[in-house]
């Protein structure tokens, strides 16, 4: 996929108020150019005036609402974000909702949530799932090619593997980046940016580690050297 290291990055707006995120597109300026907007803002006044405002400013949007809910309404939903300009979408990787959503996506790139990357062996046998977590991961992701998704949401741990699988048949897209030392948090499988290119990712989700920083666009600036540099390689 040729893909510039600037675009292959997504800052996540984790931010409690549309006006904070603004002020954070501010900072980055041309240093991003893919947004993640998430649960957080949807909960928040002004979401899709903020949809709107990035779609103006050039920006794609990558509304990350995980939906998960009777098919009809995922559907429904999916039109909804697909009017709105937005690029990327996310949706819970069962069946039955991907093929729904895929139904009403338009243009929107459908990403389907294979294993969340706060979740590990001990999350999936609280859930009584008799699989490993790569093995959950690659039969969500089969059934994503199958509906009609355009991509994953994966750990780069499983990124290689999807790959290898897929080939360019499905992007696939890691959240939990982290740099090297850096504290994961509430995330379990985690890789730095490099590492995760190298796997095979194809965009990378960054939150923490630009919004926390002390200069958000240099910290952007120096993932994305990274992720040209894992290119290089």
């Amino acid at each position: 996929m040729s893909l510039a290291p600037r675009d292959r990055l997504i800052v996540a707006l984790d931010v409690p108020r549309a006006a904070d995120a603004r002020a954070l597109v501010e900072r980055l300026g041309d240093a991003a150019c893919v947004y993640k907007l998430g649960l957080e803002l949807f909960t928040a006044d002004g979401y899709f005036e903020l949809v709107d405002w990035l779609v103006a400013r050039g920006a794609k949007v990558f509304a990350d609402l995980k939906l998960y809910d009777i098919p009809e309404t995922v559907r429904r939903a999916t039109a909804n974000v697909a009017a709105s300009g937005a690029t990327f979408l996310t949706v819970h990787g069962h069946r039955s909702l991907l093929e729904a959503a895929a139904s009403a996506k338009g243009r929107l790139k459908l990403l389907a949530v294979t294993v969340l990357t706060s979740f590990d062996a001990r999350d999936l046998a609280e859930m009584r799932a008799n699989a490993t977590v790569e093995e959950l991961v690659l039969a969500r992701a089969r059934a994503a090619a199958e509906a009609g998704c355009d991509g994953v949401i994966a750990s780069a741990r499983e990124a290689a593997r999807l790959k290898r699988e897929f080939g360019d048949r499905l992007l696939v897209v890691t959240p939990g980046i982290r740099a090297a030392g850096e504290p994961h948090g509430d995330q379990k499988r985690t890789l730095t940016a490099g590492e995760a290119i190298r796997a095979g990712a194809d965009y990378l989700v960054v939150g923490r580690p630009i919004r926390d920083a002390r200069d958000p666009r240099e910290a952007a600036l120096a993932i994305q050297r990274d992720i040209a540099a894992a290119l290089a390689a």
